[in-house]
C-alpha cells in the first residue's frame, strides 16, 4: 500500500484510493457514531481529517491515548468528503499508535500561542502551523537559490567557517581558540597565539566573499551559501549572531552586470516562493501582522524594472522630500531604513538600486571610482523593507587595494594572498550578498528575524 503526504492530497496530486498516512494528532473528537482526528504530517498548513468508526478493531482501547501531539499511522481509503470546506477525507480501516504525547504536559494544545512563547520551545515550534509554514518556505527558497545559479552555469563553493581574515574590516568577529582562558599564554604582554590550535589568531567567518573571489578568478562564476557570524551586540528584530548568506562572485563582471544579476535573482526567488508555496502564502495573509496586500507587493517587485539612482542624487531627493527623518540626511552618511523606504515606497514606488556610495562608509575591497571619493557599490532596495542585497564591483588594481587596506589600518599580512590575486591575471570582477533570513522575513511577512531561522543565535542566547 502506498504512503502519501497530506500536501499531495491538498494539491490534488493523489486520486481516491487506499493509502497509508502518518503524522501527528492535532485534535481528536469522539462521539457515539463516528470519531474524527485532524492529522498533520508537517507537509502542509491544512491537515487531513481522519474518519473513524468507533467499532474499528482496537480503537476503543487506543482512543484515550490518542491525544494532541501523539504520532499515529493509519491505513484506509482517501475518499471525496461530504463536509463543507474540504475536498477529501480519510476513512480509517487500521490505526496504530506510534508515539504517545502526555496530554497534561504537551505545550502545543489546540489554541493560539504567541510567537514569544514558541521561541522558548524551539524543539516543538516547527509543529505549529506558523513555523511549519515558515520552514517549508525556507526549504523551497533554498532549493530555488541552488537552481538559479546552477541553471546559469555557476559553481557552488564551500568557503571556510574558520578564517584569519576579517572581510568587513569591522572587527566584530567571534574568536576561535582552544587556549585555557583562565591561564592565557602571553609574550611581551600579548596573547601568544602560536600556542593556540591553529598557531595563529582565528575567528568565525563574517563572509565567504574573499575566499569566493579566489574561485571566481579560477572557475569564472561561483556562489557560496552558508552560515556567517557577527559578534555585534545588537538585540533587535533584524539582527542575528549566526545567519546564512548567499554570495555570488563573478569574474569579468562590472557593476552593471552585477546589478542585472541581483535583479534577476531576487525576482526569481520571490516568484519561486509564490508559485510553490501558495498554501503557506495564503496562511500568512491570514495572520494579523501581515499586510493584506502582501502578495500583491511581492508580485509588483517581480514584475518591475528596477530603477537605478546614484547615491548623491538619492541624498538630494531625501533632502528635498520635506520629510522629518529620525536620522538627518547629509552626504557621506549611510542610508538608514527610513531613508530607503522613502525612496522605494514614496519616491520611486518600486524596487531600485542606489549606487556609488562614499568610500569612507564602505568596505576596503570595493572598486574606487575615478572621483576618488566614491566606490562602485550597490544596494538593492525593495518596497516596505529597504536594503535586501548589498554588493559591489571589487577593486582589481593592486596598488589601489593596498592603499585602501592601509587607509583602514587593516593588517596587511592577513591579506597577502588577496593582494596577490591582483598580480596574477587580475580581471574586473563583482559580487553581492543576500542575507537569507532577511529575504525570508520579506517574503513571509514575519516581523522578527528569530522566527525565520530554526535555531536563532543572538546576544545572551545560544540554546538548543
Amino acid at each position: 500500500m502506498q504512503k502519501i503526504s497530506i500536501r499531495q492530497v491538498n494539491q490534488d496530486k493523489i486520486s481516491v484510493g487506499s493509502y497509508i498516512v502518518e503524522g501527528w494528532v492535532r485534535t481528536h473528537r469522539q462521539s457515539k457514531n463516528v470519531s474524527f482526528i485532524d492529522l498533520s504530517d508537517g507537509t502542509a498548513v491544512k491537515g487531513l481529517q481522519l474518519v473513524i468508526n468507533p467499532t474499528l478493531e482496537g480503537y476503543q482501547e487506543l482512543a484515550p491515548r490518542i491525544t494532541t501531539g501523539a504520532a499515529i499511522r493509519v491505513e484506509g481509503q482517501l475518499a471525496a468528503s461530504p463536509a463543507k470546506g474540504q475536498k477529501f477525507e480519510f476513512q480509517v480501516t487500521k490505526l496504530e499508535l506510534v508515539g504517545e504525547a502526555d496530554a497534561e504536559s504537551y505545550p502545543l494544545q489546540k489554541k493560539g500561542h504567541t510567537l514569544e512563547f514558541l521561541r522558548e520551545i524551539l524543539h516543538l515550534r516547527p509543529r505549529s502551523n506558523t513555523f511549519g509554514a515558515v520552514f517549508r518556505v525556507r526549504s523551497e527558497a533554498s532549493m530555488a537559490i541552488n537552481k538559479f545559479f546552477y541553471d546559469r552555469g555557476f559553481y557552488y563553493v564551500h568557503t571556510p567557517i574558520i578564517t584569519s581574515s576579517d572581510c568587513e574590516g569591522a572587527g566584530a568577529m567571534f574568536r576561535v581558540t582552544t587556549l585555557d582562558l583562565a591561564n592565557v599564554p602571553k609574550t611581551a604582554g600579548k596573547v601568544d597565539f602560536s600556542q593556540d590550535f591553529f598557531k595563529a589568531e582565528a575567528s568565525l567567518t563574517v563572509s565567504g566573499q574573499l575566499e569566493g573571489e579566489i574561485f571566481a578568478t579560477a572557475l569564472n562564476k561561483i556562489y557560496t551559501f552558508g552560515p556567517t557570524f557577527r559578534a555585534e551586540n545588537s538585540n533587535t528584530t533584524r539582527h542575528l549572531s549566526e545567519f546564512w548568506m548567499i554570495e555570488p562572485e563573478m569574474a569579468f563582471y562590472n557593476l552593471q552586470d552585477n546589478m542585472q544579476l541581483a535583479q534577476d535573482f531576487i525576482k526569481y526567488l520571490i516568484k519561486w516562493v509564490l508559485d510553490t508555496c501558495q498554501e503557506e502564502m495564503q496562511f500568512f495573509l491570514e495572520r494579523e501582522w501581515v499586510a493584506k496586500d502582501h502578495v500583491q507587493n511581492l508580485e509588483h517587485v517581480v514584475n518591475s524594472q528596477f530603477t537605478a539612482m546614484d547615491y548623491t542624487e538619492a541624498i538630494k531627493v531625501l533632502e528635498k522630500s520635506g520629510k522629518k527623518f529620525e536620522f538627518p540626511v547629509h552626504w557621506g552618511m549611510d542610508l538608514q531604513s527610513e531613508h530607503e523606504r522613502y525612496l522605494t515606497d514614496e519616491y520611486v514606488k518600486g524596487p531600485m538600486f542606489v549606487v556609488n556610495y562614499p568610500k569612507d562608509i564602505k568596505a576596503f575591497y570595493m572598486k574606487v571610482n575615478d572621483d576618488g571619493k566614491t566606490v562602485r557599490a550597490m544596494d538593492t532596495l525593495v518596497p516596505r523593507l529597504g536594503e535586501i542585497i548589498g554588493g559591489s564591483q571589487r577593486e582589481e588594481r593592486h596598488d589601489v587595494l593596498l592603499e585602501r587596506i592601509r587607509e583602514m589600518k587593516l593588517p596587511e599580512e592577513n591579506y597577502w594572498w588577496y593582494l596577490q590575486l591582483r598580480k596574477f591575471g587580475t580581471v574586473p570582477h563583482a559580487g553581492f550578498g543576500l542575507g537569507f533570513e532577511r529575504f525570508l522575513m520579506y517574503v513571509t511577512g514575519m516581523q522578527n528575524i528569530r522566527d525565520v531561522i530554526p535555531f536563532p543565535r543572538y546576544p545572551g542566547y545560544s540554546k538548543f
